[in-house]
């Protein structure tokens, strides 16, 4: 019988393992890093102590982690710092992730650092943005579901419809690459603008994103007052006879990419992303006034779109949630990636709100306090601070600990309503342009607009008279 054989989770157990061992065996930092393959490598930083790889200590965890991970081991199972050429790259990158500290001088830290071709976005720190990419994020709102159908891209066309009827100017972008829809209920084919997001995204990366038409001004959402709802749509609509190839341009969208010229810095895709989004709002301030909220309809589920849009777009993050296991389980997935990055984790949590998408009835409301319970533990089990540390509610250097209680109306676990009456179901907006004013949808999502309302930014002043 031939001998077995790690598989992907329990090969990466023993990597770890075997990455501790060496951290304590040497004295020495540890890189555990992981390829797109899944197969693992141990770097050791001998830097300043040098070890003979014929040592017998050297040889033997070579060989007892190449058995003990097999076949999900690097081609080269074990890597030293004295010998790379920009071990930098590794024991320095930003990307690492902690595994265990430094204990003195006997002991390395060991930390990991993975190697994927996507889905790195969803651990990856949020840089300090300059004030006035801080100010923008501020007003964009993140409307995003683990899992799709649970009406997302209805509440982003009612929410923006209700923000404009209060004066405000609102920028809608559909991020929903790979399933575009908020655009049709928003605007008539023949008033989409020329390009979309994916344009932008394609043209920049060779430096040919001027002159591009990325938004429109939304003639089919009915409101009152001087608001304004605009649309950035995911991807254009040409001119008779102007070649468009969608699929095309969406297969080559998410890589991180070198800069243009040389010595420029990388671009990676969320700043991609980023510039795509500023170019929208840049377009929207000269055709009519700056957006005083933008929202963003994200792609469902574990994608590098909603990755990007949650960690490093938006001020405000919207997660519906249908209370069923299957929800609460992607949440939790989403959530422990960012609690395995602390610094990550406090920068979010408090941007997050939980919406209670698709209760069937006004009755069902009843059922909310289920929910938010739900989503209390979730977030208490991950994103909160532990609260057995001490007994006045600080860390050991005295910081108070962030835990709200269940019954904090305004925490991140308090979840907002939206009822979904069966009044809803066959609802076709391209027949019937007046469908946000009917009663019962007005109803069904009163108090989520009211709700997020309040969480927004106040408006951009109104100009001075010349």
């Amino acid at each position: 019988m031939s001998p077995s054989r790690a598989r992907f989770d329990t090969a990466w157990q023993a990597a770890l393992d075997h990455a501790r061992q060496a951290a304590a065996q040497f004295g020495m930092d540890v890189v555990l890093t992981r390829d797109v393959l899944g197969r693992s490598c141990i770097l050791i930083d001998d830097r300043g102590r040098p070890l003979a790889h014929d040592d017998p200590d050297v040889v033997a965890l070579r060989d007892a982690f190449t058995a003990a991970t097999r076949p999900f081991t690097g081609l080269e199972p074990l890597l030293f710092g004295d010998k790379l050429f920009a071990p930098e790259l590794y024991f320095d990158a930003d990307d690492r992730v902690q595994v265990s500290p430094q204990q003195g001088a006997g002991v390395g830290s060991v930390h990991a650092l993975e190697r994927t071709v996507i889905g790195t976005d969803w651990a990856r720190g949020t840089p300090a943005p300059s004030a006035g990419a801080s100010r923008r994020r501020d007003r964009r709102v993140a409307l995003y579901g683990f899992k799709g159908g649970v009406g997302r891209t209805t509440a982003t066309a009612v929410l923006a419809r209700y923000l404009a009827g209060t004066g405000r100017c609102v920028l809608v972008v559909d991020l929903d690459l790979e399933s575009p829809g908020v655009s049709n209920l928003l605007e008539d084919p023949a008033g989409i603008p020329r390009h979309g997001v994916v344009d932008h995204l394609i043209e920049s990366g060779v430096g040919n994103a001027d002159g591009l038409e990325l938004v429109a001004r939304s003639s089919a959402l009915p409101f009152k007052g001087n608001g304004e709802v605009w649309l950035a749509p995911a991807g254009g609509s040409p001119l008779e006879g102007e070649p468009y190839d969608y699929l095309a341009k969406l297969n080559r969208i998410y890589s991180d990419l070198a800069g243009l010229n040389p010595g420029d810095g990388d671009r990676p895709f969320a700043a991609r992303l980023e510039e795509a989004i500023a170019s929208c709002e840049d377009q929207v301030t000269e055709l009519s006034r700056p957006p005083d909220v933008v929202l963003l309809d994200s792609r469902a589920g574990m994608h590098d779109i909603a990755a990007v849009t949650l960690t490093h777009l938006s001020g405000l993050a919207l997660l519906f949630a249908v209370d069923n296991p299957s929800t609460w389980e992607g949440y939790k997935m989403l959530f422990t990636q960012w609690q395995r990055r602390p610094a990550l984790a406090r920068e979010l949590r408090e941007r997050l709100r939980i919406v209670a998408a698709m209760f069937h009835s006004a009755g069902d409301a009843k059922r909310l306090p289920a929910l938010i319970d739900r989503a209390q533990t979730l977030f208490a089990s991950t994103l909160y601070d532990q609260l057995d540390t001490d007994e006045d509610g600080a860390d050991d250097e005295g910081d108070e600990l962030y835990h709200p209680p269940l019954e904090d109306d305004d925490a991140p676990h308090a979840a907002i309503p939206i009822l979904f009456g069966n009044d809803l179901v066959g609802l076709d907006p391209l027949r019937s342009r007046d469908w946000p004013e009917l009663p019962f949808v007005e109803a069904a999502y009163r108090t989520f607009t009211t709700t997020v309302e309040r969480l927004l930014p106040p408006p951009h002043p109104a100009p001075e008279p010349s």
